[in-house]
């Protein structure tokens, strides 16, 4: 087996079937792209998780989902759609436990304009914090008796040390960060962020998990790697620095580009 980090991807129902030989002749992650819609999660979902699992018989990797983002955040300030928030990471679980998954990605809460406006509004660390405890306590406490992980990736923020910050007053509790190596390279080239392999190394041994995609760093562009001017290099020595096993998920636009993708990395030497 080789000591390099062995490289997954986030696929959809139109993309699962024709990638399944590649995810079962190594131990690869997987992350579902299916669930994602409250029309999906309000739905009957049951035959589209058999289907998932029957596609998937023998498939070694850990295997979890990308979770409800769209219209809100986690930390609203407005205790019905927290209310809503909190109904959606539980419907997330209920899939979760029935696709076999160990994680659930959810989105930051760290804006632009909350990065600019700190110290204006010295209450805001405190509301967001004690928003974001109200709509996922509950949520988390399941996932940890689940044995079920939230990850918590990066959006608009600029301070990689911020999802920490709310991990921590969380208490880490079935939490840990991820990475997205797009987003982090939009806004470091777009909003004065560091590099992408300083949110790496930011989030240490709590690094769960990584979207792996380039970018120009004007958009979330999603492209095949090699495509765009992420510096990979040194986003896998950040990766090797944290001693952490993240999950390496390609999630790119077109799924067409994950095989490529995949042989791109393994040619520079650093992935399998």
């Amino acid at each position: 087996m080789t000591s390099r980090p062995i490289l997954g991807a986030a696929l959809c129902r139109s993309s699962l079937a024709a990638h399944v030989d590649w995810l079962r002749e190594a131990p690869r992650d997987l992350e579902l792209q299916h669930f994602v819609d409250a029309e999906v999660l309000e739905g009957d979902w049951s035959g589209l998780a058999a289907e998932v699992n029957q596609l998937l018989d023998g498939h070694q990797g850990r295997r979890g989902i990308h979770g409800p983002f769209w219209g809100f955040t986690i930390a609203s300030y407005d205790p019905e759609v927290r209310r809503i928030v909190a109904r959606r990471m539980d419907q997330a679980l209920d899939v979760c436990a029935a696709v076999n998954g160990t994680h659930v990605v959810i989105h930051s809460p760290f804006t632009t304009w909350g990065y600019n406006h700190r110290g204006l509004y010295p209450t805001d660390t405190d509301r967001m914090l004690s928003a974001a405890r109200d709509t996922l306590g509950g949520a988390l406490k399941r996932a940890e008796d689940m044995g079920v992980t939230f990850v918590l990736e990066n959006i608009e923020d600029i301070e990689p040390s911020d999802r920490a910050m709310l991990c921590e007053a969380l208490g880490w509790q079935a939490l840990e960060l991820s990475v997205d190596t797009g987003h982090a390279h939009y806004s470091h080239v777009s909003t004065g962020a560091p590099p992408v392999d300083f949110y790496v190394r930011a989030a240490g041994s709590r690094l769960g998990h990584i979207h792996l995609q380039d970018a120009d760093g004007f958009a979330d562009r999603h492209w095949q790697i090699g495509h765009g001017t992420i510096l990979w290099q040194s986003v896998f020595s950040a990766i090797a620095h944290t001693g952490a096993n993240p999950r390496l998920i390609l999630e790119l636009r077109d799924k067409a580009g994950v095989l490529p993708s995949a042989a791109y990395l393994k040619e520079m030497g650093i992935a399998e």
